[in-house]
C-alpha cells in the first residue's frame, strides 16, 4: 500500500500484555499474565439493581451528554475518598472523570511532551504508560530501583545533567510490575527533589487502596505544596474494570490541558456508567467490597510466595508485594524469560516476560507474575508448572 502514516507510528508496538491475552483466552491456560481482577468478586447482582434504578429514576439524564468534567456527585465521591484515604485536600473541582486511568496516561503525553523531550521513570515500569508516552516521540531515562523503589540519588543526578526533561512517571504503591512500595522516607526525599528542579510529576495509583500489611501512606499528591504532581485514579482495581472509568486530579491551570484533551478524545466518558458507580457508592458500601477483594488477593499472594518458595530452584529471586496484584521474579541471568514464556505456554501456563517493563530494553531474566485472577488451586498448579520448566532450563 501507498499509504502514508504519521512518524509517531514508527516506534509503536501492539501491547505485549494484550497480545500474550489473545493467547491465554484458551480456558485450559493457567493465566498469571495480566493485571485482571477477580471476576468472581465483581458486584454483578448488586449492579443488576443499581441499573435498574439509574434507569427508573434518571433515565433521560444517564443516556444524555455530561460535562466534559465528568458527573459531579461522582466526583464529589472521589474527592472525600482520596482526602480520607490517600491524606489529599481535593475538591470536585480539581478532577477530570477519564475514560480509565489509561486515558489519563495518554493525555498526560500529549500535554507534556514534544519529540526529543525526557521522561524519567522506574526501571522496570509500566508497559502500559511507556507505550502511551511513545505515542508523543519522547527519549527514556530510567531510574535505577532498589527493594525501596526509585533510588533518589540516581533521580537527582540525572536531573543534574539533563535539561530536557520534561516529566517523571511514577507508581509509588504496589508498582506495576514489581509490586514495590516506597517508605515515607523516600517519598519525602523526591518531593524534596521534586520541589527544587520544578518537574511535572504523573502519580499512577491504581492500586493504592490495595494494601494488605503495614500502614497506608500519603500519596505524593498529599505531600505536594506546588502543583506539580498530577494523580491518576481508576475504579479498574476497586471495583469492575468494565466500566473504563479513570480520573485525573492535578492543579487547574494543568487540570484544565487535561480538559482540551478530553474534549479533542471523545468529549466525555460515558454518563450512564458514571452515574451507576455513583449509584452503587450511595446504596452499597465500597469500604467493605475492597476489603472483600484485599482478603482474596492476600490469601491469593500468600499462596503464590509459598508455592514458588517450594517449587522453584534458590538462585531465583522475588519480591514481596505488600499489597497490589503483581510479584517482580528475577532469573538467574542465562535463562530468557521470553524463552522460557514459550515453553510454559506449552505447559498451558503464561505469564509476562519482563523486558518490556523497560523502554530501552537490554534485561530478558525477568517476569511479571499476576496473582489477582486466578482460583487457589490454578495458582499452586500453575508454579509447579513454572517450576518444572526453570529446573528444566537449568539442567536441574
Amino acid at each position: 500500500m501507498a499509504v502514508k502514516f504519521a512518524r509517531r507510528l514508527d516506534n509503536l508496538e501492539g501491547s505485549a500484555i494484550r497480545e500474550l491475552l489473545k493467547l491465554t483466552a484458551r480456558p485450559e491456560v493457567i493465566s498469571f499474565a495480566g493485571g485482571m481482577p477477580a471476576p468472581e468478586l465483581f458486584p454483578v447482582e448488586e449492579m443488576k439493581k443499581i441499573s435498574v434504578q439509574v434507569l427508573e429514576e434518571q433515565g433521560k439524564v444517564a443516556l444524555q451528554y455530561t460535562t466534559t468534567e465528568g458527573y459531579k456527585p461522582l466526583r464529589e465521591k472521589i474527592a472525600e475518598r482520596m482526602n480520607r484515604k490517600l491524606k489529599t485536600n481535593v475538591g470536585p473541582d480539581d478532577i477530570l472523570i477519564t475514560s480509565g486511568s489509561q486515558q489519563g496516561l495518554d493525555f498526560s503525553g500529549k500535554v507534556f511532551l514534544d519529540e526529543g523531550d525526557i521522561v524519567l521513570c522506574e526501571s522496570p515500569s509500566y508497559m502500559g504508560a511507556l507505550n502511551a508516552f511513545k505515542s508523543y516521540q519522547p527519549k527514556f531515562i530510567e531510574i535505577p530501583t532498589d527493594d525501596n523503589g526509585m533510588i533518589m540519588e540516581e533521580l537527582e543526578k540525572v536531573l543534574e545533567e539533563n535539561d530536557r526533561v520534561k516529566m517523571i512517571y511514577v507508581i509509588p504503591d504496589f508498582q506495576n510490575p514489581s509490586g514495590r512500595t516506597w517508605p515515607m522516607e523516600r517519598r519525602e526525599k523526591f518531593m524534596e527533589i521534586i520541589n527544587k528542579y520544578e518537574i511535572p510529576v504523573i502519580e499512577d495509583n491504581p492500586y493504592g487502596e490495595l494494601r494488605f500489611e503495614g500502614e497506608f501512606l500519603p500519596s505524593l499528591k498529599a505531600m505536594d505544596t506546588k502543583g506539580l504532581v498530577i494523580f491518576l485514579g481508576t475504579f479498574s482495581k476497586i471495583f469492575c474494570p468494565g466500566y473504563r472509568l479513570g480520573w485525573t486530579c492535578a492543579a487547574p491551570e494543568i487540570l484544565n490541558k487535561y480538559n482540551i484533551c478530553k474534549q479533542g478524545a471523545d468529549l466525555q466518558a460515558s454518563t450512564i456508567s458514571q452515574m451507576e458507580v455513583n449509584k452503587f457508592i450511595e446504596e452499597y458500601d465500597l469500604d467493605a467490597h475492597v476489603e472483600n477483594i484485599k482478603a482474596c488477593y492476600v490469601k491469593r499472594r500468600d499462596l503464590m510466595l509459598k508455592t514458588m518458595e517450594e517449587e522453584f530452584p534458590a538462585c531465583v529471586k522475588f519480591t514481596h508485594p505488600q499489597g497490589g496484584l503483581f510479584t517482580w521474579v528475577v532469573l538467574p541471568e542465562n535463562v530468557k524469560a521470553a524463552e522460557m514464556a514459550t515453553k510454559c505456554l506449552e505447559k498451558n501456563v503464561a505469564y509476562v516476560p519482563g523486558d518490556s517493563f523497560f523502554p530501552n530494553g537490554g534485561v530478558y531474566n525477568c517476569c511479571r507474575l499476576n496473582y489477582s485472577n486466578m482460583p487457589e488451586d490454578k495458582i499452586v498448579e500453575g508454579i509447579k508448572r513454572m517450576g518444572q520448566v526453570l529446573r528444566e532450563e537449568l539442567g536441574e
